[in-house]
């Protein structure tokens, strides 16, 4: 069964926009890629700002898939932070990682309001997913949650730069410490 035209577009456009980046990949190399013409590609997004918008809230899908996916691997939420850290960096260890396809497409376009909502939505979900889990595991305040998050967001940062998917691991380590240090000392004895 053949795909959607409208996900063909998408698929074509997500793999350019991550790959290359939103500036330089134009309409012209979309449609080429996806093998449709102009007016089908415009029918479905009505503009390069609505295809972005699109591309980013289908990776969103599929990234939170994937963190509940690890979520589901095992139930002790001290095992589910690892996990969530360990399958960042599987990713994280390929040639064609570039890091977070929010933080790169606000900087890239950062000035649509369609483009930024859709990341922060992301980055909140995200967050919410670890809050979750220090929920589930009775452990208080926000703020570990607050400091899993951007242990996360910060080896995707550093990955993104510094090319050393190994960054991830030390944050994992981190985000470890982290949850033990909010285990209250009651419960640890």
């Amino acid at each position: 069964m053949r795909e959607p035209i409208s996900d063909q577009i998408l698929a074509a456009a997500g793999g350019l926009f991550y790959s290359e980046g939103i500036r330089a990949v134009g309409i012209d190399r979309i449609i080429e890629e996806a093998k449709v013409a102009k007016a089908t590609l415009y029918r479905h997004f009505p503009s390069k700002d609505h295809l972005v918008a699109a591309y980013l809230q289908d990776r969103h899908e599929r990234v939170i898939r994937s963190l509940r996916e690890a979520l589901d691997a095992t139930g002790a939420p001290r095992d589910q932070v690892r996990v969530i850290f360990e399958r960042l960096y599987e990713k994280a260890d390929s040639p064609e990682f570039r890091g977070c396809a929010f933080a790169l497409a606000v900087a890239e376009h950062g000035d649509s309001e369609r483009v930024v909502s859709v990341a922060r939505t992301h980055k909140k979900a995200v967050s919410d997913i670890f809050r979750a889990i220090i929920s589930k595991a009775e452990l208080g305040p926000d703020q570990t949650a607050a400091h899993l998050s951007l242990l996360y967001e910060g080896a995707l940062a550093t990955v993104a730069v510094g090319r050393d998917p190994t960054a991830v691991l030390v944050a994992r380590d981190c985000a470890l410490s982290v949850f033990d240090a909010a285990i209250p000392h009651d419960r640890t004895s």
